[in-house]
């Protein structure tokens, strides 16, 4: 082969490519996967430094507790593997402003001379991959953290040169082996978080959980339902002419609301096509499959769908109920992917789930506003809109 390919925690870097056990994927496929999620202004460079800054600083912190604390922490290299993604992200982002080429300072990175390289494959077809880049008995964790931080910070400048760069990257893979991470994990972590939290999805390839039920056990296609609040501040639902669930109050002396919140489970089965609480307000739950029935739709499923409502709920009143928002902040999407963890909606990406909290919020002012409506919701188009009462029908 003309180009070396270097190993690096049974990952192989080089040849434009990061290798996984039983598939491939080109540093170049990396940077075209994640070109759509780059929404800050292409002409801005302090942004993408500043942020690639901030991330080098969360290796810090996190790839510490990898490889000191361990099992005191089980969540720590999950944390890790994403503070290297999102740096891997900003510095695409920067050599996509600067016209460089990732591919190309990942080969300069690895190809230039590295005291600490040790091996070479012949054939990575063959699998029979290990380490590349070991570090030396006298170079502690702490100083492989400092040099990638040297490496940032001579970044902060107003036009980084292509030698800063690469010396970056090149620190960026050290640290990534001293920290025992695995390049391709990386890779592919960071491409599902990112497109998933700002690429519109393909929605012939999302995935629905009712396919291969029966009508009764299945969320329904199109539904209508009508919110009325009575004398005593309660507040009722009705579907088809028939009242379900029970009449609630906000549950809290200052009145907020809270009376309306089923309108965001109608806005998950509508719109991710899930709601282990809506299922149960209409006995629609899947109990031809008692597995489904009692890991999705049971019990558990229920108090984290209620969980993880209130939890929403409870940011939403510090942004005024999301008016006037486009967006919901990241950081919210990725607690809301940890609370759903093993759960069937896991497989929504966490745009969808912007979607759902966003249209459930703007039905829910709505409502809020009125004391009452009705909740249209649509499975097909996965929308949910709001009409007055007076549209009765």
């Amino acid at each position: 082969m003309d180009t070396k390919e270097y190993l690096m925690n049974g990952s192989v870097l080089g040849n434009k490519q990061i290798v996984a056990s039983s598939s491939t994927i080109k540093i170049s496929d990396y940077e075209q996967a994640v070109r759509d999620t780059d929404i800050i202004n292409q002409d801005e460079l302090n942004p993408i430094l500043q942020g690639l800054f901030g991330e080098v600083g969360g290796i810090m912190s996190t790839a510490k507790k990898v490889t000191r604390d361990k099992e005191a922490f089980p969540g720590s290299t999950k944390a890790a593997e994403e503070e290297f993604g999102d740096t891997l992200w900003y510095l695409a982002a920067l050599c996509r402003r600067l016209k460089y080429p990732l591919e190309d300072i990942f080969n300069d990175a690895t190809s230039s001379a590295m005291p600490q390289r040790v091996g070479v494959a012949s054939d990575f077809s063959e699998g029979a991959f290990g380490q590349i880049f070991i570090l030396p008995a006298s170079q502690s964790i702490d100083k492989t953290m400092f040099e990638l931080g040297h490496a940032a910070a001579a970044l902060l400048t107003d036009s980084p040169s292509r030698d800063q760069i690469v010396n970056f990257a090149k620190s960026y893979l050290v640290s990534l082996n001293a920290a025992n991470m695995t390049f391709s994990n990386v890779v592919r972590s960071n491409i599902k978080k990112t497109r998933g939290a700002y690429v519109e999805p393909d929605t012939s390839e999302l995935p629905d959980f009712d396919v291969e039920y029966q009508e009764e056990e299945r969320l329904p296609t199109k539904f209508r339902i009508r919110v009325s609040q009575r004398n005593g501040g309660k507040c009722y639902l009705q579907w088809q002419g028939v009242f379900i669930g029970d009449p609630l109050t906000d549950n809290i002396a200052d009145a907020d609301g809270y009376r309306f919140h089923d309108i965001f489970h109608l806005s998950y089965a509508a719109i991710l096509h899930w709601s282990p609480v809506m299922r149960a307000l209409i006995k629609h739950k899947r109990k031809s499959n008692p597995k489904c029935d009692e890991s999705q739709d049971g019990g558990r499923a229920i108090v984290v769908e209620e969980g993880l409502t209130a939890w929403i709920f409870s940011r939403a009143k510090e942004l005024n109920f999301f008016e006037g928002q486009e967006r919901v902040s990241l950081g919210m999407l990725k607690t809301i992917e940890e609370f759903v963890a093993g759960y069937e909606v896991a497989q929504c990406p966490l745009k969808l789930w912007e979607k759902a909290i966003l249209q459930g919020y703007e039905v829910f002012r709505a409502i809020k506003s009125s004391k009452g409506g009705w909740i249209i919701g649509d499975r097909e188009n996965r929308t949910l809109k709001y009409e007055p009462l007076e549209y009765e029908k």
